[in-house]
């Protein structure tokens, strides 16, 4: 865990993503970056310094119009001080069953984060933190390149002005194999994502592209990485002062 502190300390303070005072929700899927960050984020605000709170929230999409069972997260996030907030939604049934969406990604994960959005105004959080690691980053600059050709990545920080909220990405410098390593050392509970076509995305595909990339030139996604920094790719180089309506 003390490597995981230390990128999120980091991108704490390269990004100068909290102040004192904040209220954060961390949006907790239920998956391992996700879970890890909201301890994380608690243990840190121990001893860096900065004055604020710490609350996750999860998004029961209800898929096939079922429930998912989240109590080995909250159990674990309550130990780790954390209040765990599970909503459940109708997204799942609106996406698969009403809208019949071939492509239901763009819509489920609009839909997500709207949601997202409320509930963390809801329950008065001016920052809403997402678990995204630098895999994540090089995933989404390289989908951007090659589907789009345009250079770009989501930010560090964003703040969304129609929702009066903050994003942010403590995890934004911290490599996933550190993730997996924690996760596994520490016997950190995860949920199964339960979309039903979990693993057959693009996102997938480009993740795969980068995994064999790296076999074959070893490094490649550390200086992919570092010239996205060294370049200030949607402001990765700075503090992004950029103000959008969306992510």
């Amino acid at each position: 865990m003390q490597k995981i502190l230390g990128y999120i300390r980091r991108g704490i303070t390269q990004y100068n993503m909290i102040e004192n005072g904040d209220k954060i929700a961390v949006g907790v899927s239920g998956g391992k970056d996700s879970v890890i960050m909201a301890a994380a984020l608690q243990k840190v605000s121990k001893f860096i310094g900065i004055d604020f709170q710490v609350i996750a929230i999860t998004l029961d999409p209800c898929f096939d119009k079922t429930q998912t069972d989240y109590s080995i997260i909250t159990k674990y996030l309550n130990e780790n001080g954390v209040e765990h907030i599970v909503q459940r939604t109708d997204i799942g049934q609106i996406v698969f069953d009403i809208r019949k969406e071939t492509n239901p990604c763009s819509l489920c994960a609009r839909m997500r984060r709207g949601a997202l959005h409320d509930c963390a105004k809801e329950h008065n959080c001016n920052k809403l933190a997402l678990g995204h690691h630098s895999d994540d980053a090089l995933e989404t600059f390289i989908m951007n390149l090659f589907n789009e050709g345009r250079i770009g990545c989501f930010s560090p920080v964003t703040y969304l002005s129609r929702k009066d909220i903050t994003v942010i990405r403590p995890l934004c410098l911290c490599p996933e194999s550190e993730i997996k390593k924690a996760v596994r050392k520490l016997d950190i509970p995860v949920v199964k994502n339960p979309c039903p076509i979990d693993g057959a995305t693009e996102r997938q595909w480009t993740k795969n592209y980068l995994y064999q990339l790296e076999k074959d030139h070893p490094g490649i996604k550390n200086r992919i990485f570092g010239a996205m920094i060294r370049g200030n790719v949607s402001g990765w180089g700075i503090q992004s002062d950029e103000t959008e309506n969306d992510l």
